[in-house]
């Protein structure tokens, strides 16, 4: 067996694999023409953030039977073409949680007390105490966006400073939070109250931006802002304006929109502390990924599976033949539940019905907890960490199995509780259809879970569907599909309709004006 190892990996995780009987080749700055010639002869590629593993690469490692990230993120790495080749990607999510926290704390300190501005002068042979008078951050507040591994232990860090904690994060409950020291609040309550924050949540399509103009002029005049997260979470130019204006008294990026970010108008401010992405830079979180990763690879070319895999492949495929049909169903009501409910998850419920409830269904359960937890978590979701993270997060998980089903040859139930409501959907696969939500809140439907949903609450009543389709018509809102579920003549009822593009929350706010209509929820799949 053979190991590619590239963007030189710590010789810790190298001796790892040599003393398994492992043969490594060590090397950096392979192009991509150059990786797809000699990536046939390795069972294994191991890469940080320098090497970008391609689809042409991964098509031309014909014997790849897992790819290494010694790092947290996986964005160099093509997960579909990875996937589709049975390809195991794995990753190492913990071996920086305490480089980054510390970072994001040796920033925050250097912020408050303008140490590197000070240092520079000294330097410059100038002593000058007058202009670096600095702040205490005891008994201050931190709001922390993101109560994941990192963020939790920025909070610990901080409570031992003497700060008060307040956190927001969408799963994470009121009870966890508060075993932590931290008082959860809503996103908008942390920003208007803290005194500093500080970001430890991934950028995605609805983080990207997120501290901007209008979010800024919510906080307190004279907040300090640290981002050792990901770059974008923040616009830039809102930044640099409010630094200008004294509403941002000064900021701390280790991140950045684009990197590498060698000149940008932040770096002119006088009230900015910046690094070029030294989250995960330490000795130790080098060493500790690089062995991390080592010890998954030894352990998948010995038949086992990875700890921290973040593709499919690392299911055992004795455990996924029997259920692998329902697999696509059941990581999309976890997908859609996600997006329809309420407040913080407490308890998940899984019930599996009919014939599929004759085999081992937790790989479902497994992957359902996926499709929920994914959308905002600030860690990696994958198939072998999904239980656990939910676990952490104080999340009770029941699985239930019952071989009576009256409608159905399977169905998969999932109820959802959080603090402020429960949430039932079932969905099912049908042979030579495909997959299908069947249930909503005890309302029966037939829809088909992908793309953009509209799901609709409203009264059964003559015109309905025809002033929906008229009010998106409005909109240039084409529907693909349209399916009604009720109970009872005149009573509630629910429509479920397939549209061809999002809807603004502008449209979706008047779609709840409409008479007849009870609630509006767009649902990405």
């Amino acid at each position: 067996m053979k190991v590619l190892a590239m963007d030189k990996c710590a010789e810790e995780g190298l001796k790892i694999l040599r003393d398994a009987g492992i043969e490594v080749d060590a090397k950096a700055g392979l192009n991509e023409d150059e990786l797809v010639k000699i990536i046939p002869q390795y069972d294994a590629l191991i890469v940080r953030s320098e090497t970008r593993a391609t689809p042409k690469i991964i098509e031309a490692g014909k014997n790849l039977k897992i790819i290494g990230r010694a790092g947290v993120g996986v964005d160099n790495i093509d997960l579909p073409t990875a996937t589709k080749n049975g390809v195991i990607v794995v990753n190492s999510p913990e071996g920086n949680t305490v480089a980054a926290a510390e970072h994001t704390w040796a920033m925050l300190l250097s912020m408050t007390r303008s140490i590197p501005q000070a240092h520079s002068k000294l330097k410059s042979c100038v002593w000058d105490k007058k202009t670096f008078k600095g702040v205490e951050v005891l008994n201050k507040t931190l709001g922390v966006v993101g109560l994941g591994k990192i963020g939790r232990r920025v909070a610990s860090y901080a409570l031992g400073m003497g700060m008060r904690v307040i956190g927001s994060d969408p799963f994470v409950t009121a009870d966890y939070a508060r075993s932590l020291g931290v008082e959860l609040k809503s996103f908008d309550e942390v920003i208007k109250e803290a005194d500093f924050i500080t970001f430890h949540i991934p950028k995605s399509k609805e983080t990207a931006g997120l501290i901007n103009a209008a979010t800024i002029a919510k906080m307190k005049k004279g907040v300090r802002l640290v981002n050792v997260a990901r770059g974008g979470i923040i616009d830039e130019k809102a930044l640099y304006d409010a630094l200008k204006s004294g509403q941002v008294k000064a900021a701390a990026l280790d991140v950045f929109e684009k990197e590498p970010c060698e000149s940008s108008p932040l770096f002119e401010l006088d009230n900015i502390v910046v690094t070029p992405h030294l989250g995960a830079s330490t000795v130790e979180a080098q060493v500790n990924v690089a062995i991390d990763v080592a010890e998954q690879i030894v352990e998948v070319l010995k038949g086992g599976a990875a700890r921290s895999a973040v593709n499919i492949p690392s299911m055992k495929p004795e455990l996924i033949a029997p259920v692998r049909p329902f697999m696509s169903i059941a990581e999309k009501l976890g997908t859609l539940a996600s997006q329809i409910v309420k407040g913080a998850v407490t308890r998940v419920e899984v019930e599996y019905a009919g014939e599929m409830a004759e085999n081992n269904v937790s790989p479902l359960t497994t992957v359902v907890l996926k499709g929920l937890l994914t959308p905002i978590l600030d860690v990696k979701v994958n198939f072998v960490n999904a239980p656990f993270v939910a676990k952490e997060r104080g999340i009770e998980i029941v699985e239930s199995k019952s071989q009576e089903t009256k409608d159905f040859a399977s169905l998969i139930t999932l109820k959802i509780t959080t603090e402020q409501e429960t949430r039932t959907i079932g969905g099912t696969v049908f042979t030579g259809v495909g997959d299908r939500l069947v249930m909503i809140d005890g309302f029966r439907v037939d829809a088909v879970p992908e793309g953009y949903l509209v799901i609709l609450q409203n009264i059964d009543k003559p015109g309905m569907i025809g002033k929906v389709g008229t009010f998106l018509g409005q909109h240039n809102i084409n529907i693909a599909a349209m399916d009604v579920g009720r109970v009872k003549v005149g009573e509630k009822a629910v429509m479920v309709l397939n549209v061809d593009n999002s809807l603004s929350d502008k449209v979706l706010n008047e779609f709840t004006k409409l008479e007849g209509i009870l609630g509006a929820t767009l649902v990405k799949i």
